[in-house]
Parts: structure tokens; sequence; C-alpha cells
């Protein structure tokens, strides 16, 4: 057990390493009055909402706990539900520090873009980053102390199913309040209002600034937090079958241990971010990536011979580094406005909104082909190479290993989560930013830095939505082990009717969760742009003779958040209990396949092909276009991929991993009922 302290060792360093650069950001000059005021503005909307929503989420997790307690701990030690609760309050600290620092740095970049680019970036990327090393540092520690004191990981995985819960109605509640306001400030700002994005006198300005701290910042936040806890845990279990063959410890602990690696490669990372003037922010952000991947295979090579003593497993965990790297490329090159696809969405809207919205569906879709043979190769190779251990292992086996060596993969994918995670929170810091340098009146020089800074903003999302989707493909397989171990099944025989029934289930429900949740933005945004237009007709905005009323449309988009996010959130929680009493366990394992597969080229066609869009218009207006009829177009089209890319898509990773960890933590209870009935 006395390995199990470097985790936490690992985890408070990461966490101190984010408190210095929270610290740092804070120093920093906050500009003008006026950015201030703005910042203010942003930062009050965006605690009010949080409370509001945290408290919504508290109530259904503490109804939840007592069902769980009632169910799984009645009458013994509360193991199961005090773990959920705890994920789902870590889940929500961690969200909450990512929107805190993001709120202050926003202000801080925008005045960095009036000197300097390199300062402008180091204060965005770090405030990304504090996001990505507490996220990955509560995570880390959290599951360790919970398997320190529970001495099995099939007992913790109440851990990750709170995390799950509390991300997914953090991400959509999140998704649908910004998107609505987006959408609203858009339409009529841009387009009937001929008024740029960030203009102070659009209504519903202030509303779509703070709807990027609490969808791209706290939602995100809590997103990522929920993957790497529930993959972790996952892995652990599945580490368990080879503890009992080889009787080495270290196949439990390795996913926690990997996990304090990519800690360490991270912080070691950071240093290659260095901004210049005149070059694209792109180029460093990468440059930080790589860097960052090179350190983790070189500290994986390290930890896999040094504990697990095997080249063939360091070769499966390479697999998995490798395709986040390669998924990271392939995301740029459809998301970026330097290349072809985005390219091709801004001159498709040439002749319309219709050749736009037709543009960007076929680059949504197309890109769905390289990221699918990405997670394929890798895990083909990650299961190879694992399988060629467990082959030559007394008591292991080819299969046993295979997944063994898939679950290490996932480990190298997510060894560099911290980083990516940096990158995501780079991206809303910069929107704010740009939009306080608008409003505050700010230099057409900051203006145009903030810009480039925003287009790679966007991209570093996708590239993270991207990533968050991989590592969810990735561990399909260690998911699906994992629940056949607890339910202790061997073979799915989809021949049989209630398995196919469930296997067609599994496909259809991350299409009615997207669909409810795209219509919450749709009712939600419908509302929003009834309320613009009524104060640009009824207060004389345009004219000067009012002020808007920033806080009406807050209040729209909380209002909407809060009621549209029950009926989505529930949906993944209900629908894999009945499959799981009325189907049989078996039955169960096969909705969880399908619906993870169904959902991952799902997300992937939302999440790029809503950036591609929203990129496509930011290539345009940095062509001198705006207002142009090409413009007005591509701004329909942003609003169509809005709610795909901010709401529905990255809402599927958090619905796919709750449905894995979900049916991991009732597994046993499908069991039990079928063996009764």
């Amino acid at each position: 057990m006395l390995w199990l302290v470097i985790p936490i060792i690992a985890g408070a360093v990461a966490l101190l390493c984010a408190a210095y650069m929270a610290w740092y950001i804070t120093k920093q000059p906050m500009g003008s009055d006026a950015m201030q005021n703005i910042s203010a503005a942003i930062r009050t909307g965006s605690k009010a909402y949080l409370k509001r929503q945290y408290k919504t989420i508290a109530v259904i997790s503490i109804i939840l706990g007592i069902i769980f307690y009632l169910g799984f701990d009645f009458g013994k030690l509360p193991f199961t539900s005090a773990a959920f609760l705890l994920g789902a309050l870590c889940s929500l600290i961690a969200g909450y520090l990512s929107m805190d620092v993001a709120t202050r740095a926003n202000v801080r970049t925008a005045a960095a873009a009036e000197k300097s680019v390199p300062k402008a970036l180091k204060i965005s990327f770090y405030g990304g980053l504090v996001m990505g090393e507490a996220n990955v540092a509560l995570s880390l520690i959290g599951v360790t102390i919970l398997y320190w004191l529970y001495g099995d990981p099939t007992l913790i995985i109440g851990f990750g199913f709170g995390a799950s819960l509390s991300a997914l109605f953090a991400q959509l509640g999140g998704g649908i309040f910004t998107k609505a306001a987006d959408v609203g400030a858009d339409l009529v700002g841009k387009i009937e209002a001929g008024i740029p994005e960030d203009d102070p006198r659009n209504p519903a300005v202030i509303a779509d600034n703070v709807g990027d701290n609490v969808g791209d910042m706290a939602g995100r936040g809590a997103d990522l937090f929920e993957s790497c806890t529930g993959e972790n845990i996952a892995a652990m279990i599945v580490g368990l079958a080879l503890y009992v063959a080889t009787q080495n410890f270290f196949f439990v602990i390795f996913p926690l241990l990997a996990r304090s690696v990519g800690i360490f490669a991270t912080i070691i990372g950071i240093p290659f971010v260095r901004g210049k003037e005149g070059v694209d922010p792109m180029v460093p952000l990468r440059n930080g990536v790589i860097a960052t991947v090179i350190f983790c295979v070189i500290g994986f090579y390290l930890l896999t011979m040094s504990t697990l003593n095997s080249l063939d497993l360091f070769f499966a965990g390479l697999s998995g580094i490798t395709a986040s790297l390669l998924i990271v490329l392939v995301t740029e090159y459809y998301t970026s406005r330097k290349y072809r696809p985005v390219q091709d969405i801004a001159e498709a809207s040439k002749t319309g909104p219709s050749t736009n919205i037709i543009s960007g569906l076929a680059v949504g879709l197309e890109c769905t082909a390289l990221p699918v043979v990405i997670i394929c190769g890798a895990i083909a190779s990650a299961f190879y190479f694992g399988g060629l251990y467990g082959a030559a292992t007394p008591g292991v086996g080819w299969m046993l290993g295979g997944v063994y060596g898939t679950a290490i993969a996932t480990m190298g994918m997510l060894s560099i989560a911290g980083m990516i995670l940096g990158l995501d929170g780079f991206g809303p810091i910069c929107d704010n930013a740009a939009g306080i340098v608008e409003m505050s009146g700010g230099s057409q020089e900051a203006r145009r830095k903030m810009e480039a800074f925003d287009a790679a903003g966007n991209t570093t999302k996708a590239l993270t939505k991207g990533y968050a989707m991989a590592a969810a493909g990735m561990a399909a397989l260690l998911l699906f082990r994992a629940y056949l171990d607890i339910v202790h099944v061997q073979v799915v025989d989809i021949v049989q009717p209630q398995i196919l029934i469930a296997a067609f289930l599994g496909a259809m429900i991350p299409f009615l969760f997207a669909a409810l949740a795209i219509r919450a933005v749709g009712r939600a945004a419908f509302k929003m742009v009834e309320e613009v237009r009524r104060q640009f007709k009824e207060k004389g905005i345009m004219e000067g003779r009012g002020k808007p009323d920033y806080g009406r449309c807050i209040d729209i988009s909380t209002l909407a958040a809060q009621k549209e996010m029950i009926l989505p959130g529930l949906l993944p929680v209900i629908t894999p209990i009945l499959v799981g009493f009325i189907l049989g366990p078996t039955a169960a394992g096969a909705f969880l396949m399908v619906a993870t597969i169904s959902g991952f080229i799902l997300a992937m066609w939302m999440n790029n092909g809503g950036a591609a869009w929203d990129n496509a218009k930011k290539f345009i207006e940095a062509s001198g276009l705006k207002g142009t009829d090409q413009h007005k177009a591509a701004v329909v089209g942003d609003t169509v991929g809005d709610p795909l890319k901010d709401t529905a898509g990255p809402s599927i990773h958090v619905l796919v991993k709750l449905l894995g960890t979900l049916s991991i933590t009732f597994g046993m209870m499908f069991a039990t009922y079928a063996l009764m009935h």
C-alpha cells in the first residue's frame, strides 16, 4: 500500500501547481474600469447560475444517494452511497473551480492583449490549465483515498457514477444556457441589427459570455473529472483478475501510477507553451501537447518496466498515447480555419445559408471516419500487445491480457488529460476576453489579436471534445469487460432477441438524448430572440434612448437551463436500469456497448461539424467581409452548429460514460434479479 502515496503526492503537486497559476493570474492588471465592470457582470452572472444549478443537482444527488443506501448499503457500511455522494460533490467542486479561475483570467487576458501577445497567451493558458490540473488531481486523490479505505475497486464505482451524474447535469444545463444566449444574440444582433458579435447594445451579450463559463468551463471541468474517474476505476477492476493470476499488486494500482506520470509530464510540458508576436496561438499550444506526449512516453516506459516488467504492455500504453495525439491532429484539421474543410464551408456561404448548411453537414459527417479508424487501430494494437503478454504469462491468457492492454492504452490516453484540459479552458477564456475588449472599446490592435485567440480557442475546444470522445471509445472494451466481470457473464449472444432489442435501444438513446437537448436550446433561444427584439423595439437601444437589460436575458437562459436539463438528464439513468431488470444483465451489456459506439460517432459529428461552422464564420470575418450576405449565411450556419458542438455533442460524451458507470454499479442487482426470476 506504500505505493499509493505516489498518486497522493502527484495530486498534491498538481493542486499546488494550479494554486500557483491561479495566484499568478490574480496578480496581473485588470485593465480599464470599463473592462472590470463587464468582467464583474460576467462573474456575478456565472456564480448566480451555478448556485441555482448546483442546488438542483444536490437535491437529485441526495435523493439518489438515499436510494443507493437502501438498495446497496442498508444494514452495513455505506460504501456505495457514500462514494456516490463524494463523486458528485468532487465533480461539482471541479466545475466551480474551473469557472472561478476563468472569470478572473478573462479580463486580465483582455488587458494583456493591449500590450503583449505572449502575456495574453500565458494568462489565458494558465487559466485553462488550472482547470486541467485541479480536475486531474481531485479525481486521482479521490479514487486513491477511497481505494485505500475500501480495499476493493468494485466498491468505489459509485464514486464514478456520482461524478458522471453531476457532470451530465452540469454539462447539459450549461450547454443549454450558453447556446440559448449565443443563438439569440447572433440572430438578432448580427443578422437583424447588423451589429458586431459582442456589441454592448445587444441585451443577450452578457448572458452569452456567462454561458461560456458555466458551459465550457464548469460543465467541461465536471465532464473531464468524471471521464478520468470512471475509466480509472474500470481499469482497476479489470486489473483485479490479473492480480489474482499473477499476485502482482501493480496490476490493480497501475492506473493510479500512470495518471501520476501524466501529471508530472504535463507540468514539465508547460514551459513549452510560449507565445510570440505575429505567431498563430495554436503553434505554441500544439508544442505544449507534443512535449507532454513525449514526456508521457518516457515516463510510461519507466513505469511499465519497473512495475509490470513487460515491453508488450508498454507498447499497449503507447497505442493509447499515440491515438490521443492523432485525434488532436485530425480534429484540428477539420475545425481550424487554416484547412480545407472550414474554408469549403466559408466558400459555400457565398450562395446562401442552405449551401452553408449542406457543406457543414458534409464536413461533420466526413470527420467521423478518421477518428473511428484511429480508435479501431488503437484498440486492435493495444489488445494485440496485451494478448502477447497474457499468452506468455501462466494463468492470464490471451483474452484477459488483451483487455488489460486496452485498459493500459486508455490510461495512456488519459495521461495527457491535464494538458488537453488546459487547451479546452483556453477557449472560453479567450472568447470572454475578446468580448470584453470589444464591449469596453479596446483598441483595434487588441481586437485583432483576440480574434485570432478566439478562433484558436474554438479549435482547442473541439480538440478536447474529440479527445474526450476518443477516450470514451478507447474505454468501450474496458468498461464492457468490467461490466461482464461484475455480472459474471462470459459471452453475449447477439442472436438472442432480447440482446438484439437491447442493442437497438442502445443505438437509439444517444439520438433521442441529442434531440431533447437540441430542442431545449431551440425553445430557450426562441424566448431569447423575442426578448432581444422586444428590448431593441421598446427601449430604443439602437437610437441611444435606452440601455439594454442584461439581467432579463440571463434569467431567461437560467430558467430554461434549469427546467430543460431534467428530462434528458434522467433518460440515461432510467433507461439502462429498465433494460437490465426487464431484459436481463446480458442484454444490459449489449445496450451499453452499442450505445457507446453510436454515441461516439454521433458526438464526433456534432462536435467537429459545429466547430467547423463556427470557424467558417470567423474565417469570413477575418477576411474583412463582416455584414455581407456571405457572412450572414455563415452566421446562420454557426447557429445551427452551436447546440451541436456546445450542448448535445459534449453531453453525449458524459452520457456514454454515465451508462457505463451506472451499468457497473447496478450490474450485480441485474444478475441477482435475473436469478430470482
